[in-house]
């Protein structure tokens, strides 16, 4: 399969690389701004997972061009099978103290670019073809949510929406959408925002749940959110 994982360079996105990597005979597009943690993520699939090859793309999706990125898509492979939206961007901050650079930034980051990349790679998608849009709990109405997160967790709301009309506009296309809502994972990301606090799943075994998903989920779901966590909302 062919597939594209954003935000790879760490967290999630860097073990469900491997995991993607270590379940079959893949070529996989990791894309992130850090092409340092890119590369030593090529090196470490390539050592151990020789079934399967992963390609590096330094890319800022928050860039206004992203027809470079497209460009070095199309080098590595010719069609996409499997897209996985997993990049994003949490910043707590008081609801009062949140400014319009930061709504820019978040939703730019957690919206925008996937709505950008999947509909750049309309053309390129295989068929049948799955995009897997990453969410949050937070996104859910009537679950808890945590203080300092509104403008992320609106986003993530704006995510749930968007897979849903992605999925009904891409219906008789052979292209699936869904969507993956997490609790709370032990991420830098998550560190970075809350010191101190430990969550009850590790990357690597979300990455576990998520690359089964992203192979296989398309038989069963389409325009779907489904809430992945231990708690309850």
């Amino acid at each position: 399969m062919n597939i594209i994982v954003t935000g790879a360079s760490q967290g999630l996105g860097y073990a469900l690389v491997r995991k993607l990597a270590q379940s079959g005979n893949h070529r996989i597009i990791a894309l992130s701004r850090n092409s340092r943690k890119l590369k030593e993520l090529q090196k470490t699939c390539a050592a151990a997972y020789e079934q399967s090859k992963v390609f590096p793309l330094p890319f800022d999706l928050a860039a206004a061009d992203y027809q470079p990125a497209l460009q070095s898509i199309l080098q590595c492979i010719d069609k996409v099978d499997i897209l996985v939206n997993n990049a994003g961007l949490l910043v707590r901050k008081p609801f009062e103290l949140m400014t319009d650079e930061d709504f820019d930034t978040i939703f730019n980051i957690n919206v925008k670019s996937v709505f950008r990349l999947s509909q750049l790679l309309l053309p390129y998608f295989s068929r049948p073809a799955h995009i897997v849009n990453i969410s949050s709990m937070g996104a859910f109405q009537g679950s808890a949510k945590f203080p300092g997160l509104s403008l992320y967790s609106a986003a993530k709301g704006a995510v749930v929406v968007l897979t849903e009309t992605m999925a009904e506009e891409l219906n008789d296309t052979g292209i699936k959408v869904n969507c993956l809502a997490f609790g709370a994972v032990q991420t830098e990301m998550l560190s970075s925002a809350f010191p101190g606090y430990k969550a009850p799943i590790k990357p690597d075994e979300m990455a576990n749940f998520v690359a089964d998903f992203a192979l296989n989920g398309h038989r069963y779901f389409n325009g779907k959110t489904l809430p992945v966590s231990s708690s309850t909302p």
